[in-house]
Formats: C-alpha cells, sequence, structure tokens
C-alpha cells in the first residue's frame, strides 16, 4: 500500500520544511528577542528603567522592543528572509538526511528493511553529515536573516534594512565571503540537530515498542521538546559566538575569539547569555516543528494513497 511506502526525500524533505516554517512562524517574535540578547543588543534607550523592569530577562527585552520606536513590528524585522532561511535549511536537512540514511541503510547494511533500528552513534554520525551539508547551501540566507533581526546601531537609521540592502552592504565590505561568516561554528552546530533528531529517533522508538506501533502528534510534540533541550544545552556557546560572528560590524574573526573575549569579561557563564529564551525558542520551535510535521507527513501519505487508487 502507497500509505505504508517510505517517503521519498524530496517528500520527506517538503513535509520537514513546511512544519519548520510553520512553527518559526508561531515562535518568530521569540526568535528575534533571543537573538538580540544573544548578540548583546537588547534595545535599550533608556539604562535607569531598565534597572527598575523586573521579571525574566526574555519577557523584559520583548516589552522593551514592543514598546520601543519600532513598536510590535520590530518583533518581526527578517521574518521574510528568516522563513525563507527556515524553509532552504528544514528542506536541505531533511531531503540530506533521508538520502544518507538510504544510502547507509542500502550500501553499508545492505538492508532490505527500509526503516531498521539504528544505533544512537549512527543516528548523530548521519544527522550532522546531513546538517553539514545543509548550512552550506543555507548559512547565506541566514546571516542576511540575523542581521536584520539584530537591526542597525543608532546612528544608523538611515541603513537599508531590506534583503537587497543586507545583501549589497554584506557584498560590498567583506565580499563572497562575507555571506558564509560563521560557518565554521554552524559547522560544529550541525552535532545540534544531530544530537535532536538521534534522540528523537530513540525516544520516538521506544514509545513505539511500548504503544504497539501507534505515534501521535502529541507525542511528537514533548519528544521533540526533550530532544531540542539536550541539544541546546550541550551546543549554547557555539550558537552564541555563531550569532556574534554574523552581526553587522563585528569585531570578531572566529569562534574562539568570541569566546575568550566573553570568559575575560565576563566569565564562563558568559557564554550561556540568553540560553533561557534560547531554549524556550527552540524547544518550542522544535517541538512544534515535529507536530506539523507528523501532520504533513500524514497528509502526503494519504495524497499518495489517493494517487495509486485513482491509477488502480
Amino acid at each position: 500500500m502507497a500509505g505504508n511506502q517510505p517517503l521519498t526525500p524530496f517528500e520527506n524533505a517538503l513535509a520537514g520544511a513546511l512544519g519548520g516554517v510553520f512553527s518559526n512562524a508561531v515562535v518568530y517574535p521569540l526568535d528575534t528577542v533571543k537573538t538580540r540578547i544573544q548578540a548583546n543588543k537588547k534595545a535599550s534607550t533608556n539604562p535607569a528603567a531598565e534597572k527598575n523592569e523586573r521579571g525574566p530577562e526574555m519577557l523584559r527585552v520583548l516589552l522593551r522592543i514592543a514598546r520601543g520606536k519600532g513598536g510590535i513590528p520590530e518583533l518581526y524585522k527578517g521574518f521574510r528572509a528568516n522563513i525563507l532561511n527556515t524553509f532552504v535549511q528544514q528542506f536541505a536537512y531533511f531531503y540530506w538526511y533521508t538520502v544518507v540514511r538510504t544510502l547507509y541503510i542500502g550500501r553499508v547494511l545492505r538492508s532490505r528493511d527500509p526503516a531498521p533500528a539504528l544505533s544512537t552513534v549512527t543516528e548523530l554520525v548521519l544527522g550532522a553529515l546531513a546538517g553539514a551539508l545543509a548550512q552550506l547551501f543555507t548559512t547565506p540566507i541566514g546571516v542576511v536573516a540575523t542581521r536584520q533581526q539584530i537591526g542597525s546601531h543608532d546612528h544608523e537609521e538611515d541603513a537599508d534594512e531590506s534583503i537587497m540592502g543586507h545583501v549589497r552592504e554584506i557584498y560590498h565590505k567583506d565580499g563572497l565571503p562575507g555571506f558564509w561568516r560563521g560557518i565554521k561554528p554552524s559547522l560544529v552546530l550541525t552535532i545540534n540537530p544531530a544530537i535532536t533528531y538521534g534522540v528523537y529517533e530513540r525516544v520516538k522508538n521506544l514509545i513505539l515498542i511500548a504503544s504497539g506501533g501507534h505515534m501521535s502528534p502529541g507525542k511528537s510534540f514533548l519528544i521533540g521538546a526533550l530532544s531540542k533541550t539536550l541539544a541546546t544545552i550541550v551546543t549554547f556557546p557555539y550558537i552564541l559566538s555563531k550569532i556574534r560572528l554574523q552581526a553587522k560590524n563585528t569585531p570578531y574573526k572566529s569562534a574562539f575569539e568570541v569566546l575568550s573575549t566573553i570568559a575575560q569579561k565576563e566569565g564562563i557563564l558568559g557564554w550561556y547569555q540568553g540560553m533561557q529564551a534560547q531554549i524556550i525558542k527552540a524547544v518550542l520551535s522544535q517541538a512544534l516543528l515535529f507536530y506539523f510535521r507528523d501532520y504533513f507527513e500524514l497528509w502526503t501519505r494519504q495524497l499518495l494513497s489517493l494517487s495509486a487508487g485513482a491509477k488502480a
């Protein structure tokens, strides 16, 4: 039956990409807040008032941005570039993950089972390889999206904040290599989705065994939240490094320089600035991605079933 056939790399990638777009659209204001915290740019124009603020840092920064000059639309700066980046990144990741997994199962294991249980280490390696291939294609869009979210400094109010404005500025200042700023920590961060999906697949398999093969979108949400939290904690210093390397007018040349400078000024704990915001945003986004992806997979399989029935 078509409904039980494995999805092709394209179908798997499309389901994952659409799931990523939907999930990222829901949490986008939180993404803007966490990016500004990590870039050490919190949109504060009144330091005295800032000292009197109460509550979690993420909420304080969100309210500061919403009450600022740009208002609520400021929380959606870079939305189009970010959504495009999310779609391309998730599509590329799921496509390459399906390809390398299928090749490994068919060429290395020579298994006739299209979905055999793989070890955690194997899942991590395959996920990291897929993530590295995806990053080579998506980093330029990510650089533009990050700069739009962070915004210009106060003395650059006349700066062109459009996608093409940032593209021209990056090319003018740094040439083509500027579009791949932060690629090294990005490649290191391929372990993040590798950990996420590795843990997700392992826990998912345990739940499938325990529940007789039944997997609901709700369970996917919870497993996605758990797996992304673990991955974020492990890789956060490099997430922070990547954001600061991609920021406009950054003084840094490498992730090592970012981390050593922060350690000298703020101590090792400075490496985790904005981690709470990152975890909240990442967990919600990843859990929603798995939730939506399961629905898109379901719809894709139903379409395949209908198509197979029509041909019969």
